[in-house]
């Protein structure tokens, strides 16, 4: 069945011939998807709503999954292929009643684009306790995928694919404390553990799903001008990340750095549809291509981290995971 990404096996750029300046639409050229499923969580706002039209566009049925029903009509109005559910990560009951809802249609399942996500938010608890940032960038990501299962797996050629971070460098996961209950909260210490745990969750989920021909991946989208992520974010964090100067005006090399929604969305759409990654998953991309390791020693603007690729880790939060959840995942 190949090889895994264990302790980052695979972790080599391919050459897919695309770059940083890649967009979606560029990814998609040549590729039919007529007759495929997709789910995209978020899908109606950021690179999200992006996705969603890229993907319809060549000819999948998308649906997509959004906590605001009214914001998403308009947001996704003209677009050809659509479905509309209603998804909320805090609450884990609308995460099941979304996901028995598309099973009860009988359909195949061929993307499942675990897009939605929060980042630099003050302390807030979902109804278990769970810190916000690890119950919507990656618990729901584990829920939803579970209760979806039955569907991709009679796709016969599914991919799963965790739209993560290279905020994943900045924290492993605390297994000790995930919620912050002993510690005192640092919002990009949440964030990290989230995104290295929905890289985590990729790992496993490939090793476990090839054999069903179900691959899982795990990307880095990019630093991206014009989405409503950082919303809730304090000037003083964007000053303590770099990202601003003492007046609040973005640095000139940040904001050189930045991709359009465009170009942020091309390395899901990539991971989605590319034929050569057909025989491997399991690992982390970025710039349309597969991430090259990043030092473990000093953090940096690319690349994945080995505590994010870690068998030992991967398998003990899958296990974490099923306990918290209540979920006993009979692949």
């Amino acid at each position: 069945m190949g090889q895994n990404n264990y302790q980052g096996a695979l972790q080599k750029p391919l050459g897919s011939g695309f770059d940083a300046a890649s967009t979606a639409s560029d990814v998609i050229k040549g590729i039919d998807l007529s007759g495929k499923v997709a789910i995209v969580t978020g899908g109606n706002a950021g690179i999200g709503l992006e996705t969603t039209k890229v993907l319809a566009a060549a000819g999948a049925t998308v649906i997509v999954a959004a906590r605001d029903l009214e914001k998403a009509r308009r947001n996704l109005q003209g677009i050809p292929n659509v479905e509309l559910g209603k998804i909320d990560f805090m609450d884990p009951s609308s995460i099941d009643a979304f996901a028995q809802a598309f099973i009860e249609t009988g359909r195949p399942l061929h993307l499942l684009i675990n897009n939605a996500g929060i980042m630099w938010v003050p302390l807030r608890r979902d109804s278990r306790g769970i810190e916000s940032q690890l119950a919507t960038n990656y618990l729901g990501q584990f829920q939803l995928t579970a209760r979806l299962w039955p569907a991709l797996k009679s796709a016969d050629g599914a991919r799963i694919i965790n739209v993560s971070s290279l905020g994943h460098q900045m924290a492993p996961f605390n297994f000790d404390d995930p919620n912050f209950l002993h510690r005192e909260y640092e919002t990009l210490q949440a964030y990290g553990q989230s995104k290295t745990a929905s890289n985590l969750f990729a790992l496993e989920l490939d090793n476990i799903g090839k054999a069903f021909n179900v691959r899982s991946f795990a990307l880095h989208p990019g630093s991206i001008y014009g989405t409503e992520l950082g919303r809730e974010a304090s000037l003083e964090l964007f000053q303590q990340m770099g990202f601003m100067d003492a007046e609040g005006n973005l640095l000139p090399e940040v904001a050189a750095s930045l991709k359009s929604v465009e170009q942020g969305a091309a390395t899901t759409v990539w991971c989605a549809t590319s034929r050569m990654l057909d025989d491997i998953g399991g690992v982390y991309c970025e710039d349309t291509d597969v991430a090259e390791l990043a030092p473990d020693n000093e953090g940096g603007q690319r690349g994945v981290k080995l505590h994010s690729l870690d068998e030992a880790n991967a398998k003990k939060l899958w296990k974490w995971s099923e306990q918290i959840t209540g979920i006993s995942w009979n692949v």
